[in-house]
Parts: C-alpha cells; sequence; structure tokens
C-alpha cells in the first residue's frame, strides 16, 4: 500500500506540474467563461446600440390588388417585428434599386396572395423571410376566402388565430432531455479515453529508457506500480474535468437570466442526480478498463515512435464502440440487439449500458449485471496489465510478440 500511495504521488504530482496540462485547462476555462458571458456582453453592445440608433431595417412590400395593401401591410409588420413595413411606391426596378441601394433591406412583390417575388442583396443562407412570408400571406388568403364566402372578417380572425394546447406525459424517459447528457458523456469519455490513454502509453514506454526502471520493477510491486500510474491519471482528468465543467456550472449559474429561452443549455446543466451517479460511475470504469490496456501495450513497446502503432487495435476497439452507440443514438433505437450485446461486453458497456439507461427504461438487474461484469473486468484487465508491465518493461530492443509476453506472465 506504501509503495501504491508513493507511485499515485509521484505521477499525479507530474501531471499537476505538466505546463501542457495547466495550459490546456486554463485555456478551456478561459473559452467556457467567454461562452457563458457572451449573453451578458452582447446584451450591453446591443443596448448601446439601441441608445445610440433605434433605426429598423426596412422592408418594402407592394400588393395586387391594391385594395389588400393595408391589411397585408398590418400582417407582415405583425410577423417581421424586426422591420419597418412600408408600402412600395414606384416600379419595379426602382424598388430593386432601393433593395441595391441598401435604402431598403429586403423588398416582397405580389402578384396576388398566392404568388409574390423576393428580392434582397445578398442571400443568407438563415434567411428565413420566405418561409415566414409564406405563413403570413397563407392566413390572409384563407380570411379573404371565409369573407367571400359570408363569414364575418371578426369570425375569420377568431378562427385563424386559434390556439391548440397539448400536454405530453412520459412514462419512462424523455429522449429528448437526456440526448444532450448522454452525447456530453459519450464524447467526454471518448476524448478522455484517448488523450489520457495515450499518455499512459507514452510514460510507460519512455520510462523504459532510464536503467533506474529495472531496479524499480525489481524492488516494487508491478500491481502496484500499474494501479498507481492509472489511478495518478484518472485523478489528474477528473481534476481537469472538475475544472472545466465546474467553471462551466458556476458561470451559466452567474447569467442564468440571460440562458432562460435557451432549452439545450439548460437542459445540461439541470441534470438529474440520480443520472449524473450512473455517468460518473460508468466514466470511471471505462477509463479505468482501457488506461490499464493501454499501459501494458506501452510498457511492451521498444521505441517511443511505435506508440500510435502500439496502442492503434486498442484505440480501433473503442472507435468501433464509440460509432455503435453514436449511430443506434442518432436513431433514436438504442434498444436494439447490437446495443443489447455491447452493455454487457466490457469495453463497450460504459457507453451502451449508459446510453441505455439514460435513453430508455432499463430493468434493474441488466444495469447490476453489466456493472458487475466491468467492474469484475477493471481487476482482471489491471491485474493482467501489471503482470504484462513487469515483463514488458525489462524488454529491449524489438518489440516482443504476443506469444512470448504470454509466457513471461505465466512463468513469474
Amino acid at each position: 500500500m506504501k509503495q501504491f500511495i508513493t507511485i499515485l504521488k509521484f505521477e499525479l504530482k507530474n501531471y499537476l506540474k505538466n505546463k501542457v496540462f495547466v495550459g490546456v485547462t486554463v485555456f478551456l476555462v478561459a473559452v467556457i467563461a467567454f461562452v457563458m458571458f457572451l449573453p451578458s456582453i452582447t446584451t450591453v453592445f446591443d443596448s448601446n446600440e439601441q441608445e445610440q440608433s433605434n433605426d429598423r431595417s426596412i422592408m418594402l412590400i407592394s400588393t395586387k390588388p391594391e385594395e389588400n395593401a393595408d391589411y397585408v401591410k398590418e400582417a407582415f409588420s405583425a410577423a417581421f417585428e424586426e422591420y419597418d413595413v412600408r408600402i412600395a411606391d414606384g416600379s419595379i426596378e426602382e424598388i430593386k434599386q432601393q433593395v441595391s441601394s441598401d435604402n431598403a433591406q429586403c423588398a416582397f412583390i405580389l402578384d396576388s396572395l398566392t404568388t409574390y417575388t423576393y428580392y434582397v442583396e445578398n442571400l443568407s443562407m438563415y434567411d428565413e423571410n420566405t418561409s415566414r412570408a409564406d405563413e403570413v400571406l397563407r392566413n390572409v388568403y384563407r380570411r379573404n376566402t371565409m369573407i367571400q364566402d359570408g363569414i364575418s372578417a371578426e369570425q375569420a380572425e377568431q378562427i385563424l388565430s386559434m390556439q391548440i394546447t397539448h400536454e405530453t406525459e412520459s412514462l419512462g424517459k424523455n429522449q429528448m432531455q437526456n440526448f444532450f447528457y448522454t452525447y456530453i458523456m459519450i464524447f467526454a469519455l471518448y476524448m478522455v479515453i484517448l488523450l489520457y490513454g495515450q499518455m499512459v502509453a507514452t510514460n510507460v514506454a519512455t520510462e523504459k529508457s532510464s536503467r533506474a526502471m529495472e531496479l524499480l520493477i525489481t524492488s516494487a510491486k508491478p500491481t502496484s506500480m500499474m494501479f498507481g500510474k492509472v489511478i495518478a491519471s484518472c485523478i489528474a482528468g477528473f481534476i481537469q474535468l472538475l475544472c472545466i465543467f465546474g467553471s462551466a456550472f458556476l458561470f451559466f449559474n452567474l447569467n442564468k437570466i440571460y440562458w432562460d429561452d435557451n432549452a439545450i443549455i439548460n437542459s445540461i446543466f439541470n441534470i438529474p442526480i440520480e443520472l449524473l451517479i450512473y455517468m460518473l460511475l460508468f466514466f470511471l470504469l471505462g477509463f479505468f478498463i482501457y488506461a490499464f490496456m493501454y499501459g501494458a501495450v506501452g510498457s511492451t513497446t521498444s521505441k517511443l515512435e511505435d506508440i500510435n502503432t502500439s496502442v492503434m487495435p486498442i484505440t480501433m476497439l473503442f472507435i468501433i464502440a464509440f460509432i455503435v452507440v453514436i449511430f443506434s443514438l442518432s436513431s433514436g433505437d438504442v434498444n436494439n440487439i447490437l446495443m443489447i450485446v455491447c452493455s454487457y461486453v466490457p469495453f463497450t458497456s460504459p457507453m451502451a449500458m449508459f446510453t441505455r439507461i439514460a435513453m430508455s427504461t432499463v430493468p434493474w438487474y441488466e444495469i447490476v449485471i453489466s456493472v458487475g461484469i466491468l467492474i469484475g473486468s477493471v481487476f482482471g484487465v489491471g491485474v493482467l496489465s501489471a503482470k504484462i508491465y513487469r515483463v514488458g518493461v525489462l524488454l529491449y530492443g524489438t518489440t516482443p510478440k504476443i506469444g512470448s509476453v504470454l509466457k513471461s506472465i505465466f512463468k513469474v
């Protein structure tokens, strides 16, 4: 136990003193602070702009027949509150000239209530004016048709403005609400495993260049060394994630009033406690099992340049699991056969089972079985990785074959 604590402190200190580690953490916290405070900053600038100028962009409309002009203008004004809607004078060429010269932002030339031409200088890919205009003119056309059929204008307005109300009660899980939690956990696990797993493998491979490792590996237990390295990297990763997500939570609450209208951001920061516990559990176990594997592979690498090639099978295994979960999550069917199988495979269950828990109703015994298999696999892979580590760090020259490593392990 004393050896484990000593190695843990040493490895953790190395992570926390790493300038790249600290720099990336500070940079991400700064980016999150900027994003979280952006609405309040833009509000200040918007208020200053409004104080300086209350002018709105001009929208021109020209209607045929002209007797509908006033009502169409009123309808457009209600639908386009950000524009100063005006009835256009002059010919079509003159109207086009006003748009081209920036005297007007855009123009609608109506040949009838069902046909029009939309003029704009530069058409933005986010321009939704035509879809809004379609809805306005559709209601105007229906109103006029009702009036022609003998319905009064008041009755027509009442019919068109009738609001439909409904309630939705989910008896299981709300996939729309939990979708973002699941995505965040999967991507966080993806990035942390690839980043810190690679760091574990690189650190182990680097140590092989030091002959002092021969003395250390013969005096310290391999399990203490392997578990100390992996847990230290896990703690370092959680410190970094705590700084990032903790600062995001703090900055969100400081600017909560500016994010009230953003359902996505609000849902992310209001994650249920039960789901948060499951997230942390599967996150920890998933990180451990892959970190042990990365450490074992790193110990068998003869040269630091071969790390990327050596860990490729582990990386590909994790990427395949990631792709399976993402495709199932995107399709909305998270209880397909492949996902159910992946929920019990320790290398895929951290993402697959968490996704099923968040996006559907999973029986408690399936969760217990999955977690039990995963915990047992973590310890099993950890012990096996420690044995591979003990043999691997003492092998120099050519990269050892799997068969020779296994033989050496069983001889130990």
